[in-house]
């Protein structure tokens, strides 16, 4: 028996000093999605992975949403560049930005591109250059619901306004009767829970409300959550266990965080039918977005006023941001090498694999090319 437990205790170290080598460290808010991501990312790499002179450990930190994303995209990047270390704290949009801006992390991620103010302050850290907003993962917002014996919800604009700024407060309200009138709605308080920290992901869900439900959502939006009421937690993942343990909860989060048969709302965008979370038609969303920044900042603009068929709005695109000019020598062959391969064609297939949706691939071309400019 001894002799079992000492096998089994190297086995377990010997484990762990290889996924401290190579996979993903996760610290911070959001330590899981509800699953393991990637599937099938356990597979070997892509033989096109160029690793260059890459080497070294390579610190980010930023979006939640994207976390997943990220965590699969190391395991086949890890095992190709075996030299690199990424180590990805997922502490929200706005931890992401202030890090980047204050010269602690290669890259960050954010699902709001750089404010005017944030891009003047990443001039003092990207030496002869700026910071720039490279888009790379897209996705829908889905609004998840715990209610017992409700299985499908139908929800507009603007009772999602009033839910998550405490107007409507019971399931059965009559605005949420009415549209779903064959549903069997308790007489049950609404826990609706939002973001605690800074957070891209409710700048996007807050932009949706502004711009579908201005009357309703009297907020000017941004990654802080303004409206009062309602209950906290931080991170994607943390929303999401809210959810899971909390009869009568909602919220919202990536889609990859609506895992275990959670349930998610379709929207009625007033199009004929009500529209599903999905990535089909969150893509047919972001499809209609424009690039709007300038020079090689590729910052986009997203059209969350969409009525078109299928197509689901309330959708988020999560940017790289990293110097154009100006990154650290030691770090920038890695950090090239990485944002190479999750821009490449077999970066982008892994996406649609854990949830996500691929950017466009006129927009992501010019992401490729903006890549192997970087200095």
């Amino acid at each position: 028996m001894k002799l079992q437990r000492m096998n089994r205790r190297a086995l377990a170290l010997g484990a762990l000093a290889v996924s401290g080598a190579l996979a993903l460290t996760a610290c911070g808010s959001d330590d899981t999605g509800g699953n393991t991501p990637g599937g099938s990312s356990n597979a070997a790499a892509p033989s096109n992975v160029k690793c260059d002179d890459a080497k070294g450990q390579l610190l980010a930190d930023g979006s939640s949403a994207q976390k997943n994303a990220i965590d699969a995209w190391v395991k086949q990047f890890a095992a190709a560049c075996q030299g690199v270390q990424i180590n990805y704290k997922g502490g929200g949009s706005g931890a992401g930005v202030t890090a980047f801006t204050q010269g602690r992390v290669a890259f960050a991620g954010s699902d709001s591109a750089l404010k005017p103010d944030e891009v003047e302050a990443s001039k003092k850290v990207c030496s002869g250059g700026q910071g720039i907003d490279l888009p790379m993962v897209g996705g829908p917002i889905a609004v998840g619901y715990n209610v017992n014996g409700v299985d499908n919800l139908v929800l507009d604009a603007s009772t999602l306004a009033k839910i998550f700024n405490n107007e409507i407060t019971n399931w059965n309200d009559p605005a949420i009767k009415k549209l779903n009138p064959n549903a069997k709605l308790p007489d049950l308080k609404i826990q609706a829970f939002h973001r605690s920290d800074d957070s891209g992901t409710t700048d996007n869900f807050t932009k949706y409300l502004i711009a579908t439900a201005k009357k309703d959502w009297p907020y000017d939006g941004g990654k802080t959550w303004q409206a009062k009421g309602g209950q906290s937690a931080s991170g994607s993942s943390g929303l999401a266990q809210q959810v899971k343990q909390t009869n009568g909860a909602i919220s919202y989060f990536e889609l990859s965080y609506a895992k275990d048969g959670m349930k998610t709302v379709d929207l009625d965008t007033g199009a004929a039918q009500p529209v599903k979370a999905t990535i089909e038609n969150a893509t047919k969303a972001i499809s209609e977005a424009k690039v709007v920044g300038t020079g090689k900042d590729l910052a986009l603009e997203l059209n969350y006023g969409t009525k078109a068929e299928g197509a689901y709005p309330m959708v988020l695109v999560t940017y790289e941001i990293v110097c154009d000019k100006g990154n650290k020598s030691d770090t920038l062959p890695a950090t090239k090498a990485f944002l190479r391969y999750i821009a490449s064609e077999d970066g982008q297939k892994v996406l649609a694999e854990n949830d996500y949706a691929p950017i466009p691939a006129d927009i992501i071309s010019q992401v490729r090319t903006t890549i192997e400019g970087l200095s």
